[in-house]
């Protein structure tokens, strides 16, 4: 069993995204999240305030670790923009959801942001942020700025629509966003 030393608040928000994306954001309770994890409430008073503040974090973590982080690591590498752009949507459908509830997990906080004015400005931040990110990506490979705007709102917008039916097993989430991009990119020179 594990105790309030042995978890981290990483522990706790990873539990409570599951709790998100399995029950709703009524789900995010101290009880019910504590008896995932095993551990008594009391532990989650050594890491948050109160349930608002694990909500607060939650945001936080996620517009940090499924949006910040993975921009910096495309970043880093000394690829050509065309090949960040594959390695982002391998990025986006990697396996690194599965901690917090997996494909639904985006979904979830969307659902979430449609009756919470916190989480509806972190949705509008992230999805200003993939979609600037991806338009800058696309100039790169010698779109227009017109061009790279629709082309970034077309490949995130799949993004979205396609966790859904991959979820539901009626889409193949890598392989179609792959296919949209290589047609998006198409008619464009290697760069």
């Amino acid at each position: 069993m594990a105790t309030k030393n042995t978890l981290t608040s990483d522990d706790w928000i990873k539990a409570a995204f599951r709790a998100l994306t399995t029950g709703g954001v009524q789900a995010i309770r101290a009880e019910a999240i504590a008896r995932d994890l095993k551990v008594s409430k009391g532990s989650f008073y050594w890491h948050f305030k109160d349930v608002p503040d694990l909500k607060a974090k939650m945001l936080a973590h996620w517009a940090r670790e499924a949006t910040d982080a993975i921009i910096a690591e495309i970043e880093a590498l000394e690829v050509p923009a065309r090949e960040r752009l594959r390695l982002l949507v391998h990025a986006a459908t990697d396996e690194r959801s599965l901690p917090y509830g997996g494909l639904l997990t985006d979904g979830a906080v969307r659902e979430w942001a449609r009756f919470d004015a916190m989480a509806a400005m972190t949705v509008k931040s992230v999805d200003e942020s993939r979609l600037g990110y991806i338009a800058v990506l696309l100039g790169r490979c010698g779109f227009s700025s017109a061009e790279s705007r629709s082309g970034a709102s077309a490949l995130y917008g799949a993004l979205i629509g396609l966790e859904a039916l991959a979820a539901s097993g009626l889409a193949d989430l890598r392989g179609d966003l792959l296919r949209l991009l290589e047609a998006l990119l198409g008619s464009r020179a290697s760069s």
